[in-house]
């Protein structure tokens, strides 16, 4: 399997396997920040549909934070009990972790959202974008928090994950579009030439643009 060549064609690659749910007024996409947002709006673009973040941190263990033991949206928590247990993780550092990554979201949603109200779920299909589950903490935060809003519908769309990171969505996802799937996994990097982190300001640029195309949707119907 050939790498993607950057987010822009991971996210038009993955936006092709979501065709049916082009210029569909109930459809909105929610992207994770910051390596989701690129592929978000490709997807966006792609269906006619408006794109939204969802904020999620992971919670590292204290000297390894490159491991999981959950994370947290503004609405949601998910823990890594397996994780938890075998590093020894006592319920202060957790506590304290999860303390530091809430500091860091509300950080993110004043610079990304400021007063943008958050977008009603209930009854929509809310289609969830990253640039690649990995463990898949991230993303089961993001997708309980989505859930827990009652949607008609929860999409799971990432360019590429593990078989074995999917297999935990599907009681979860109503459905999940993943392009590439290496049995063989050991980093989302690996499977894009071009990984680069995104900063706060290239964020802010993509959800511009974002904007700009719901405003000019709306503008032409």
């Amino acid at each position: 399997m050939e790498p993607f060549q950057n987010r822009v064609e991971a996210g038009r690659r993955l936006a092709a396997s979501l065709s049916d749910y082009r210029n569909r007024a109930d459809v909105i996409v929610l992207a994770l920040p910051r390596g989701g947002v690129p592929v978000g709006l490709e997807v966006a673009r792609a269906l006619n549909a408006p794109l939204d973040l969802l904020l999620v941190r992971k919670l590292g263990v204290p000297g390894h934070e490159e491991l999981a033991m959950g994370a947290i949206t503004g609405r949601a928590r998910v823990l890594n009990e397996d994780v938890i247990r075998s590093c020894g993780i006592s319920e202060d550092d957790l506590e304290r972790e999860t303390q530091a990554e809430r500091a860091e979201l509300e950080r993110r949603a004043a610079r990304y959202r400021g007063e943008k109200p958050w977008p009603q779920l209930a009854d929509r299909r809310v289609i969830l974008v990253d640039d690649g589950i990995a463990t898949g903490a991230t993303m089961a935060a993001a997708a309980q928090a989505v859930r827990a809003e009652r949607p008609a519908e929860l999409v799971i769309a990432v360019p590429v994950a593990p078989p074995s990171a999917l297999a935990r969505f599907a009681q979860l996802a109503d459905r999940i579009e993943c392009p590439m799937r290496p049995a063989s996994f050991w980093a989302i990097g690996a499977w894009y030439r071009d990984f680069s982190q995104l900063s706060d300001e290239q964020v802010l640029a993509l959800m511009r643009e974002a904007d700009d195309l719901t405003g000019r949707s709306e503008g032409d119907g």
